[in-house]
Order: structure tokens, then C-alpha cells, then sequence
């Protein structure tokens, strides 16, 4: 019996030297806190917004939204591209550190990207975590051409009317060979303010030669916030001949809108002008994952790796396996 209650004593003694060292170190008897181990971190979403726009390149302020959910991150990066849409070459790329990431929330990461003001481009994110891709998306944007610098901006356009050309023409005065035309622009103002240093410009071009016949300038008078005013030119030509009238509207210098019409003379030949046009228009596409959005299983799983949980079996069940040996120690003993 004394052999038996010896080891009894011993299995005893090793519980306890177990559970002292599971309270001082417990990283003995299961793996490495979860809170050793980064969060997570993946696109939410991006936008894309033109900033400076001008006369050849435009800055496009691209703001990523990055979700993250965990433990803090630190060594976060995106990375964006620009990649022109007919040649697929790299047009300009930057990649942008992301100050640490803590707590289940969203931060916007903003970057300007600098492209020619053409075509179109497809804009490329890239997200690193600790050197490695975690995730990928990207979207399109085009119509750029249509963006006006901030140079050429006027609220004065030609008039866009169906009833109301935004150039009529019509005959002062027919003598020999030599026809006096009066031409008069049709001028909206679309926008809250009056512009000055504005002017219209006519040039009068025979059809079959292309040949310019005549030309005609006009200063523009202050035309009212939503108002359409006239301006009138004069132009002589040849008879007998038919001409395309092309209108130039500048500001200061340049030009910000165009137009043209017909003037037939020659009774035997009809000349239309091809009012069919394709306007452009910026356009950007929705933001694309290469991967599905985390949905609730994602969310599971980031809860279980912040949480408490390790990979190993935790003090209590080390003990009872402890105490569990040496019952079963004792019993065959005795």
C-alpha cells in the first residue's frame, strides 16, 4: 500500500506542477495567441472621380475602401494601375501605404492618377497585406475627351433648338455674280453667370473645292443667365455656288463649341449637311472583384480568429487528462 499511495502522491504533485505552469505560461499547453496573428483586409469598394482636367491630361482621383476585420494590420499597401483599353499598355501606375488597420471598419485610401485626356483606360487595384496580393479588382473608365478644361469652360453655346437652327442664313443682296448673305448665330446661356471675352467666327467654305469663300467675326454682347441672344455677320460669296458655313463659338482664344449649316445657290445641286453625330460622354464602370464579396461564413471565421481560441487543447482539458492519468495509474495499481 505504501507503493500505492507513493504514485498516487506523485500523479498528484504532477497536476498541480501542470496547472502552475498552464497560469504562468500559457502558451505551454496550447498553440500562440490569436492576437499574434494580423486581420484581414479586402477591397469594399472604389470610385473614380476626374480632378484637374487639361488641355492634353486629366488627374483622376481614384479612392479605394478598404474593409478590414481582426486583429490590427500594419504593413498594408495598394496599388493602382492605369492601363490604356485599345493597347493594353501601362500607363502610369502608384502605390499608396495604408497606415494600421485596427477594429472591424472601413477606411477610404485616396490616390490621383495622371492619363492623357483620350480613349479610355481600365484602372487596376491591387491590395498587399505583409508582401502578399489578398486582393484584386478594377473597373473603366472612358470619354475622357469629353471632359472641357477649366480654361474653356463657358455657359455660352450654340443654341440647340428644333425649330430654331443654331446658324440661319438668308439673302441680303443678289447682284452679278457676287451674293451678300446675313448670317446669325443662335446664342444660349446655360449657366448662373455672364461670361465676357467671348466671340463667334464664321468661315464660309464652297462644297466642291473646299475653298474658303469669306469670313466673319463678332464679339459676343452679355447674354443673361438662361437667355438666347442673336448675333448677326455678313459674308459675300459667289453665286451660283453652294457653301458649308461653319461657326466657331471661342473664349477667349479657345474654342469651346462648333456648328455648321448649308447654303444652296446653286438651283441645279441640293447640299445637305450629315447632321449625324455620336456624342461622348465620360463614363466609369462599377468597381469588380476577382473574387466573391466575404459574405457570412467569412465574418464566422474572422469572429473564431480574433477571439481566444488556439490551435491547441487549453488548461482545462490538459488537466483532466492529467488527473484522468493518474486515477487510471492508481487503479491498476491497486
Amino acid at each position: 500500500m505504501d507503493r500505492i499511495e507513493t504514485l498516487a502522491a506523485g500523479a498528484g504533485g504532477v497536476v498541480v506542477v501542470a496547472l502552475l505552469v498552464a497560469l504562468l505560461a500559457p502558451g505551454a499547453l496550447s498553440g500562440p495567441p490569436a492576437e499574434r496573428d494580423p486581420g484581414r483586409v479586402d477591397i469594399a469598394d472604389a470610385t473614380i472621380q476626374p480632378q484637374d482636367i487639361g488641355g492634353q491630361t486629366v488627374e483622376l482621383r481614384v479612392n479605394t475602401t478598404l474593409r478590414h476585420r481582426g486583429n490590427p494590420s500594419r504593413d498594408v499597401s495598394v496599388r493602382l494601375q492605369a492601363i490604356d483599353a485599345e493597347s493594353g499598355l501601362l500607363a502610369t501606375t502608384q502605390t499608396v501605404s495604408v497606415d494600421e488597420l485596427r477594429g472591424e471598419r472601413e477606411r477610404i485610401v485616396p490616390a490621383t492618377l495622371s492619363v492623357d485626356r483620350e480613349g479610355g483606360y481600365r484602372i487596376e487595384t491591387v491590395v498587399y497585406q505583409d508582401g502578399r496580393r489578398v486582393d484584386t479588382g478594377r473597373q473603366q473608365v472612358s470619354g475622357l475627351q469629353a471632359l472641357v478644361p477649366a480654361y474653356a469652360r463657358t455657359p455660352i453655346t450654340f443654341a440647340d433648338e428644333r425649330t430654331l437652327p443654331p446658324l440661319g442664313v438668308a439673302v441680303r443682296e443678289a447682284s452679278g455674280d457676287q451674293t451678300t448673305l446675313d448670317a446669325t448665330a443662335l446664342l444660349t446661356n446655360q449657366g448662373s453667370t455672364q461670361p465676357a471675352n467671348v466671340s463667334v467666327q464664321l468661315t464660309v467654305r464652297q462644297a466642291d473645292s473646299n475653298l474658303v469663300a469669306d469670313r466673319a467675326s463678332a464679339d459676343v454682347a452679355a447674354i443673361r443667365p438662361g437667355r438666347t441672344a442673336e448675333t448677326t455677320m455678313t459674308v459675300s460669296v459667289p453665286s451660283e455656288y453652294n457653301y458649308y458655313i461653319d461657326g466657331v463659338l471661342r473664349k477667349d482664344g479657345v474654342i469651346v463649341d462648333t456648328t455648321r449649316t448649308a447654303v444652296n445657290l446653286d438651283p441645279s445641286e441640293r447640299l445637305a449637311v450629315n447632321e449625324t453625330s455620336r456624342d461622348v460622354a465620360l463614363e466609369v464602370s462599377d468597381f469588380e472583384r476577382d473574387r466573391p464579396t466575404a459574405g457570412a461564413d467569412d465574418g464566422a471565421e474572422m469572429e473564431g480568429d480574433s477571439g481566444s481560441a488556439t490551435p491547441g487543447f487549453g488548461v482545462p482539458v490538459a488537466a483532466l487528462a492529467l488527473a484522468l492519468g493518474g486515477l487510471f495509474a492508481r487503479r491498476r495499481l491497486s
